[in-house]
């Protein structure tokens, strides 16, 4: 039983973090019914900026202050990268073809892990370690043994899922991302601004990544230029699983992914987790095609 629990600790650990990745996929996908694949290389980006916050900007590491800092300034980066990528790389797309902003989206994530292992204007290709921006001790409830890290994992996401669940319920800018998602033209004919409020939608989800990118290196602490390809599209995994376009849904679909990854890994099957991962998709879209909570749509064709 104490395997189980400690095991269960493990997977909603791993599960937040995938969870707020699939926040991303899910808002631009809410908001402009295409899969953003530049997010897995933002989520990269985060973790960088959160190691040359300690290493080469000289914050103060094994601090709470000098690890929120570091988050702070992560989310920041990755907001301005975001609506960076959304302006130059998307917006002169809107209204082609659904193709043709797919390729540009894989266009933009390999760019953008190119130009990360760069060494003149990148981070080199070389893995590095990922050092502590908290204080760091393991905790022993029994026979349980809970790392500071991730205590930090899951109080860090709850207070971003709180935040977002506020801004989008509770505040003007959330409604009108909520309208927009709904019907773009009407959203736009009762005075909407569709440009900022996408640019908005993407400047959350990739602060979301950035977040995701420093909790996930603070448990598996060695960072490269490609570490976002698998999280990434474990995360879109989620996403899908939840519900594509439904914010709770990617919650869920994070966590429940990360428990089943966990719990392969306990039981002897490290060698399957991702097959395992990818399976338990094709399986829940065999028994309901529209994921865990996302509702049928009916589309024209």
């Amino acid at each position: 039983m104490s395997e189980f629990l400690q095991q269960l600790i493990n997977g909603l650990s791993l599960g937040a973090i995938y969870a707020l990745i699939a926040l991303g996929y899910t808002m631009v996908y809410g908001v402009l019914r295409f899969i953003n694949f530049a997010h897995s290389d933002v989520f990269m980006v985060g973790a960088f900026v959160g190691y040359y916050a300690i290493e080469k900007w000289h914050l103060p590491a094994n601090s709470i202050g000098g690890g929120l800092l570091a988050l702070a300034m992560a989310m920041a980066i990755c907001a301005a990268l975001g609506v960076l990528i959304e302006r130059f790389a998307y917006r002169p797309l809107r209204g082609r073809s659904t193709l043709s902003v797919l390729i540009t989206a894989i266009g933009v994530s390999l760019l953008l892990q190119n130009v990360a292992q760069n060494r003149q204007i990148g981070f080199g290709p070389n893995p590095k370690a990922f050092p502590n921006l908290f204080p760091y001790s393991n905790f022993h409830l029994g026979a349980l043994t809970v790392s500071s890290n991730q205590v930090i994992v899951l109080i860090v996401t709850l207070v971003l899922l709180a935040a977002l669940y506020f801004i989008v319920n509770h505040t003007r800018t959330g409604t009108a991302m909520r309208a927009l998602s709904f019907n773009p033209t009407a959203a736009s004919l009762v005075g909407i601004n569709n440009d900022f409020i996408i640019s908005f939608t993407f400047a959350l989800g990739s602060s979301l990544a950035a977040a995701g990118g420093i909790l996930y290196a603070l448990n598996y602490p060695s960072i490269d230029p490609l570490m976002g390809t698998l999280p990434g599209l474990k995360a879109f995994v989620a996403a899908v699983l939840g519900g594509i376009g439904n914010l709770p849904g990617a919650a869920v679909g994070g966590v429940v992914l990360g428990l089943v990854e966990t719990l392969v890994v306990a039981c002897g099957g490290s060698t399957y987790r991702d097959a395992v991962a990818f399976g338990v998709l094709i399986l829940i879209l065999l028994v309901r095609p529209s994921g865990l909570l996302g509702k049928a749509e009916r589309e024209k064709v």
